[in-house]
């Protein structure tokens, strides 16, 4: 039975990262940039996998295993002797099977399962012994150059440093992506040599030996997705060309883009018909956006599920919370973890929610703050409202039962309960349950003195 494997290297140390972590577990798009090609590999239909790691290997399999399981196995390079070697450290692994193993690296992100499993077939259908993509650079500093001879065919890869000027100035060259028959890959990986400027073993030299015997197929992509990531600089690039990637897709399924350049999504993003996106707009994390909804200029979403219709004002922030179906938040609004919005209820200006329920309907449109509460249905909440849930040690809760009424500039000291249609006068600090259909008010009478206020200002005039 053939077999279809897959070895992706990863055991470079990634020093230009200038990082205590490794370089494939850096963040890209929400992601690990190990999870890239290694989605990419089961989208492909490749379920076996062996994952070549070096001297950081401990937290690259531990997030591994959590994520893939036993479809991932292990092997390590513990001493650093280049890609031949690193190739060769994942052999024993293999057996006696046949068929045709996938080459590729851990820092290759943008890699797409289409071009991977076209590289496999175009191995397999042909026969040859090595089956590789290709790309064109008009600049291809630092990468291998193919060498190609007068009908067309793959002769070798030779490593920029070892090229000739001539050999030095051809554009096509080589991103490291290979399908390799699996017996000639046994047998050739063991006559490798060290006989180059970097006194290392090339994986690249098999490309040769292939073109020495059934041949090297190959077909080109475009550069921008077999580019690696050795830096800083080119994860920034990475990242950007991924999030046009997911821009391009999510328009075609009928989302609208205001200024796409400025927007930035993460891989887990959902986004359903006829959703907006304004400017600026950054969603994070597994964001759910229902059908219609709109998002507008700067917002900042994490972990959030919008539902249809809602919409999301100017630089709203919003971490692990649900905004329910018509609802309105923002502009400047800030939905702390644990927040739910019922449908159609308003959040505004400058309001605060934290770990609360906000009823259908229900509406704080000014300069709040609502921690650890509970508000019912038709609940009118006024301007500087305030949940005082921290008593020093302790958060306690805050509930305000159907259509109840909270004057402006409130203090709500919790544990505290307001029944349903129950009145809080402005300006009153509630310290205890308001039974149902009640009024509560605690003000200090006013008083008046008549003329004060000008013996107040000579008063003060004379200390000037």
């Amino acid at each position: 039975m053939s077999h279809e494997i897959a070895i992706v290297l990863a055991a470079g140390k990634g020093t230009r990262m200038r990082s205590s972590l490794p370089k494939v577990l850096h963040p890209l798009a929400g992601r690990p940039m190990i999870t890239w090609p290694l989605e990419a590999l089961r989208e492909a239909q490749l379920r076996e996998c062996i994952l070549v790691l070096g001297e950081e290997a401990q937290p690259i399999e531990e997030l591994v295993r959590s994520r893939y399981g036993e479809e991932v196995r292990f092997a390590q390079q513990k001493v650093p002797r280049g890609t031949g070697d690193a190739v060769r450290c994942a052999l024993p692994a293999l057996d006696e099977r046949s068929g045709y193993a996938l080459i590729l690296y851990g820092d290759c992100p943008l890699v797409q399962a289409t071009s991977l499993r076209c590289l496999l077939e175009l191995a397999q259908e042909s026969g040859s012994d090595l089956a590789m993509l290709t790309s064109r650079l008009s600049q291809p500093k630092g990468y291998g150059r193919i060498l190609r001879d007068a009908q067309g065919n793959i002769l070798s890869v030779r490593e920029e440093r070892d090229c000739s000027p001539e050999q030095a100035a051809i554009q096509e060259v080589n991103p490291g992506i290979y399908a390799v028959e699996l017996s000639f890959l046994r047998r050739e990986i063991e006559r490798l040599s060290p006989s180059n400027a970097q006194q290392e073993l090339y994986l690249t030299d098999l490309v040769e030996r292939a073109a020495c015997g059934r041949g090297v197929s190959s077909f080109e992509v475009d550069i921008d997705e077999v580019r690696g990531v050795n830096d800083r600089y080119e994860l920034a690039l990475a990242e950007r060309l991924l999030q046009r990637r997911w821009l391009q897709h999510w328009a075609r399924q009928g989302v609208t883009l205001h200024d796409p350049d400025s927007i930035s999504l993460e891989a887990e993003v959902v986004l359903e018909t006829d959703v907006v996106l304004e400017a600026r707009v950054t969603l994070r994390g597994r964001c759910v956006l229902g059908q219609g909804c709109r998002i507008d200029v700067g917002a900042v979403l994490d972990n959030v599920v919008v539902e249809a219709g809602a919409y999301v004002k100017p630089y709203t922030v919003a971490q692990d919370c649900v905004i329910g179906a018509g609802a309105q938040v923002g502009p400047f609004s800030h939905l702390r973890p644990g927040t739910v919005l019922g449908a159609q209820s308003h959040v505004g200006n400058f309001v605060e929610l934290k770990n609360t329920r906000l009823g259908e309907g229900s509406k704080a449109n000014h300069l709040a703050y609502l921690g650890d509460g509970e508000v019912g249905r038709g609940v009118n909440i006024g301007a500087g409202t305030i949940f005082c849930n921290y008593d020093g040690s302790q958060k306690h809760r805050t509930v305000l039962e159907d259509e109840c009424f909270i004057g402006s500039d409130s203090q709500l000291v919790a544990p505290v309960r307001i029944g349903r249609g129950a009145y809080v006068a402005t300006g009153t600090t509630v310290t205890g349950d308001v039974p149902a259909q009640a009024l509560a008010i605690s003000r200090t009478p006013q008083a008046n003195k008549e003329g004060y206020a000008s013996k107040l200002r000579e008063r003060l005039r004379k200390k000037s």
